[in-house]
């Protein structure tokens, strides 16, 4: 499940180097051709040379069926500076690639899957994972804002459809080389092929990485206490660097399949430096042993209907914190993560006529064996163990008729026990589409699912940024209810509008509070009333003479998050807000081997709990040669955020709360990547696995 709405990411920056993330939620073709015949009589018509007739017609780029959008994004990047699938993925309607992130308008979150399997990788993973797998390999991309049940995941669903080998194509596969130019270089290098013989097909993915980033905060935190006020400021400045290595191999023999993927993140080591009010401070975060990720997984489709598939998965982090204050060691501390999950899900469907029946359970059990110790100073840390276990039972049923109604619908009863809590819960799902000509197509979504805190957090640790910023766990912290609905409006398999209305019931997000009682700022997730956005997206794509290719995204929005028990205050946040993208791609002619992007956003009106976000704008340009025989070289330049100014500045002021955070350099990069293609390169890749609540970041 990809990234989980907690936002906890595997393998990310460590918990306690956090100085407060900031996560930007984005609010987030079938052409007739009438032809007229003129008829002659038999006695008119003579040997004539008639002048060659061409047919042009437009490739339908999006279609509509039981509440699914069928997206054929390959024809849509085609000529873009892309040239892997999660760059891909930002050209989809609603959703934006926000550095690396994929968000989609009209949904509070969205979990990717790959060929409709149950996914259970975590979020870095499966991000490195699409990274690293070619464009090339992609069918299309089907998009479900309410998945079936059958799917093993609520709510809002990417489906990236892989293309299948066949025996005939024989090794197939693609091999790059990327650098990355931000401050600091980064490279990278990968792998993938395939291939088939007979029954059987066989797949890998290879990647590693040299990773180097920066990133730069600064605070200003004008704390009032005791009737006065005084003006803390801090800057900080953090440096990331690691090794990454990422391996998925799979082996199929007709309907049933075997695979293994792992990350291993090794050489971790995080540095932040801070000048401020209270000092200088030095920060280090070090892997003591490597981040490891192991995940093997089998899945079998039987002829009568019957699915049955699990995986087991194995995450290990070990790091140590050292904190100094000028020359003197404050914090030496240790963070330690051995996290087990086993998994297994059963589906059964039946067909009768237009209607198909289903039904299946799944069940997962989690062993999060975890502990913090404090070297210095001597005080408590915490080494316990959580367990959860999740049950789940469903019926589902599909149809459709010739009047232009298709559905599916789905009701799972689920039950969530963990050492501190056991709930049930209800999650209905609806997804309907109904249209009489491909011209107009309407789709109604609904769906309600359960999202469940990081294990991190559940721990109730604590992290400390310097003596004036502390990092609280949780362990009181309730997985809160995600309501979501839309309704969406296709014309002409091209352009799209949607409105929709996102309610998170007790939602929970990570915000700065500063104490009323001593001077320290605390960053601590709490569960608010709940968050609600209601809003208008229109998805408008067109080509001139098929040299110049945009599509223009527009998104209003109202935001509203509650809370009556911040700690010891209470906020009611509103907002007005909005966002716009315009993407061009530009060739010199219909077949010139070089295309031109360049691509610009505009966002205003966010809000994160109490606080509020300036506008944010940037501007992307990139470049496309594919030469070679057959075109099987590609290289791609591409400039991000050009002008630095997509970083995000958060003010907070309610209450006597007055506090400012400043971003700098978050998304500004040159990426140069070449890619060599072999034997034509047309196959598959693999599923993916949940741990988005893994990891000590957050």
């Amino acid at each position: 499940m990809i990234g989980g709405e907690s936002g906890d990411n595997f393998a990310s920056e460590p918990y306690n180097n956090s100085h407060m993330k900031v996560f930007i939620i984005n609010i987030a073709l079938f052409v007739g051709i009438p032809m007229m015949a003129q008829s002659e009589s038999a006695d008119s018509i003579d040997v004539r040379e008639l002048n060659e007739v061409v047919v042009k017609a437009e490739k339908p780029q999006i279609k509509g069926q039981d509440g699914v959008m069928i997206v054929d994004l390959p024809a849509i990047v085609k000529d873009k500076p892309v040239t892997n699938i999660l760059e891909a993925l930002g050209y989809l309607p609603g959703v934006v690639n926000n550095n690396g992130a994929i968000g989609l308008s009209g949904a509070s979150s969205v979990t990717i899957i790959i060929n409709g399997e149950p996914t259970t990788m975590p979020l870095q993973n499966l991000y490195q994972l699409l990274y690293s797998t070619p464009v090339d390999r992609l069918k299309n991309v089907e998009i479900m804002y309410s998945a079936p049940a059958k799917y093993h995941v609520s709510g809002a669903v990417i489906n990236v459809v892989m293309k299948t080998p066949r025996p005939l194509d024989g090794l197939m596969g693609q091999a790059t080389l990327g650098y990355d130019q931000a401050r600091y270089a980064s490279y990278s290098g990968g792998l993938n092929a395939t291939y088939a013989i007979k029954d059987w097909t066989f797949d890998l993915n290879w990647s590693a990485s040299r990773n180097h980033s920066y990133s730069r905060q600064e605070t200003f935190s004008n704390h009032l206490l005791n009737d006065s006020r005084q003006l803390i400021e801090d800057d900080m400045r953090q440096i990331g660097e690691n090794w990454s290595n990422l391996i998925y191999a799979a082996v199929a023999y007709k309907k049933l399949k075997i695979s293994y993927n792992a990350q291993i993140s090794s050489g971790i080591e995080n540095h932040s430096l801070s000048t401020g009010t209270f000092g200088d401070y030095s920060n280090m975060y070090k892997g003591i042993s490597p981040t490891s990720f192991h995940n093997v997984a089998f899945r079998y489709s039987a002829p009568f209907g019957l699915t049955v598939g699990g995986d087991y998965t194995d995450y290990f982090e070990n790091r140590c914190q050292n904190l100094f204050k000028g020359d003197e060691l404050q914090i030496n501390s240790e963070n330690r993560q051995d996290i087990r999950r086993y998994h297994a899900y059963l589906d059964q469907e039946h067909a009768f006529g237009n209607w198909t029946f289903g039904y299946g359970v799944e069940y997962q059990h989690s062993h999060d064996n975890s502990s913090q110790t404090y070297i210095q100073p001597a005080q408590s840390g915490f080494g316990n163990t959580l367990r959860e276990d999740l049950a789940s039972v469903y019926v589902s049923t599909q149809t459709s008729f010739q009047w232009g109604l298709s559905f599916n619908a789905s009701v799972e009863a689920e039950y969530f026990h963990s050492d501190y809590q056991h709930k049930w819960n209800v999650v209905p799902q609806l997804g309907a589409t109904y249209y009489k000509t491909p011209k107009s197509i309407f789709q109604l979504n609904f769906t309600s699912t359960r999202v469940y805190p990081s294990f991190w957090e559940l721990h109730g640790g604590t992290s400390y940024v310097n003596d004036y910023s502390t990092i609280l766990g949780n362990p009181a912290l309730q997985p809160y209810m995600n309501y979501t609905g839309q309704l969406s409006y296709i014309f002409k398999q091209k352009y799209a509008a949607t409105f929709y209305v996102l309610y998170l019931d007790d939602y929970s997000v990570q915000l700065p509070y500063q104490s009323t009682t001593d001077l320290h700022l605390i960053f601590q997730t709490l569960n608010l009333d709940f968050s609600r956005t209601v809003g208008l997206q229109l998805h408008i794509p067109f080509d001139i003479k098929n040299i110049w290719n945009a599509t223009a995204t527009f998104n209003l929005y109202h935001a509203r998050q509650k809370s009556g028990h911040f700690h010891d205050l209470s906020f009611d946040n509103k907002r007005w807000g909005g966002y716009i993208g315009l993407n061009n791609t530009i060739r010199l002619t219909p077949a010139s081997p070089v295309s031109l992007s360049v691509d610009g956003t505009y966002m205003a009106g966010m809000i994160q709990g109490g606080g509020r976000m300036d506008p944010l704008w940037k501007i992307d340009a990139g470049v496309k040669w594919q030469f070679g025989r057959n075109r099987c070289c590609e290289l791609d330049f591409k400039a991000n955020d050009i002008f630095n100014t997509c970083n995000p500045i958060l003010k907070i002021n309610f209450s006597g709360q007055d506090y400012r955070m400043k971003t700098h350099d978050m998304n500004r990069n040159l990426k140069l990547t070449f890619v060599y293609r072999f034997n034509g390169f047309k196959p598959k890749s693999d599923p993916n696995v949940d741990t988005s609540r893994f990891g000590t970041g957050n």
